[in-house]
């Protein structure tokens, strides 16, 4: 049996598929996810499927900013881990930021608020997640830290502002956690994923037309799907990649070389 990865943000989209990704590879599972009552019913179903898969699974549905709620994650693994193994494996695909133009005259603006949640929520919050990991030393000796990023990183999109600065300091903090965690033993790296039809990307205003554009753009003719970004984080995880370190790895189907 394999060790336990941590899936933050593992209840939809990039994260969920690749919570059931890496339970195919036989990981044990810790959760961790904010959803509605209105949802559960869906998300308890998507969970099932994986338990159904034979590994160990802990969901907690609870809010991955605040320090008490990380503790209260450590605690219950803390009482799982002796018997069963040590973290291997961190997955950061927490989307919770503000889609508001610059520039309005008839409704709300970006605000610095704005992007100081954007940017604790999107990237900060990697990590703290990290460094609290290894201070529980809760993690094993070959770690592979993975985040998601998106071409939003280098390309203005409109009201992307917040979630764009966002991007940028997750790759940056990605990079230094693979130069600064590397002598203990961590992998970190980021994976830029194609336009994905996901719930986060319909919040997105005019991510109909960002998808026409995509579809124009891709050479294969298709979004990427969620599976496409599971399947080459479950490459990352494998012992053969533990020489890729601090990249940023496009998996688009070749949509950003055009």
């Amino acid at each position: 049996m394999k060790n336990w990865a941590i899936i933050l943000g593992g209840s939809s989209g990039l994260g969920l598929a690749t919570a059931k990704e890496l339970a195919h590879l036989g990981w044990n599972l810790a959760i961790v996810h904010r959803d509605r009552k209105s949802v559960m019913r869906e998300v308890d179903a998507h969970f099932a499927e994986i338990a159904a898969m034979g590994v160990s699974l802990r969901t907690f549905n609870v809010d991955a900013m605040k320090p008490e709620k990380r503790q209260a994650v450590f605690d219950e693994l803390k009482t799982i881990l002796p018997a069963e193994g040590n973290i291997g494996v961190l997955v950061h695909s927490i989307a919770k930021g503000n889609l508001k133009p610059m520039l309005s005259e008839d409704g709300p603006r970006l605000q610095q608020d704005d992007f100081q949640l954007t940017i604790e929520a999107m990237a900060i919050s990697l990590y703290e997640w990290v460094q609290a990991l290894y201070e529980s030393k809760l993690f094993g000796k070959d770690t592979r830290i993975i985040s998601f990023t998106s071409e939003g990183n280098r390309k203005a999109w409109q009201n992307y502002a917040a979630v764009s600065a966002a991007k940028a300091a997750l790759e940056a903090i990605t990079r230094n956690i693979a130069l600064e965690f590397a002598p203990y033993g961590f992998r970190a790296n980021c994976v830029q994923a194609g336009t994905t039809d996901t719930a986060s990307l319909r919040m997105i205003p005019g991510s109909e037309q960002l998808k026409a554009h995509s579809l124009q753009r891709n050479p294969f003719g298709r979004l990427t799907q969620p599976e496409d970004v599971a399947r080459v984080v479950g490459l990352l995880v494998q012992p053969e990649a533990a020489w890729i370190n601090g990249a940023v790895i496009p998996v688009d189907g070749g949509e950003h070389i055009r």
